[in-house]
């Protein structure tokens, strides 16, 4: 398995449930030294504001979500949400 595994089907189910348009779903898992990771979260642009929500906290919500996962693997996660 590797390493961020967890933390990409773990943020890509949750990211999918909350938007119009789940096909434009990507995460991609960038490695950010010996033991964290980036997931980089794209969505089509008129889902964005529904992933980052009211003062951002269905954002807040997914990073955290994203660190219990990282928890798991022994590793520290980061997400950004990119357009």
């Amino acid at each position: 398995m590797k390493q961020g595994e967890i933390v990409e089907k773990v943020v890509t189910y949750v990211v999918t449930q909350i938007v119009d348009d789940a096909d434009s779903v990507q995460v991609e898992i960038v490695p950010d030294g010996d033991d964290a990771i980036v997931a980089e979260v794209r969505t089509a642009k008129s889902d964005m504001g529904r992933v980052i929500g009211r003062r951002g906290r269905v954002a807040r919500a997914i990073r955290s979500v994203a660190s219990v996962a990282g928890d798991e693997e022994g590793i520290a996660v980061e997400v950004d949400f990119l357009d």
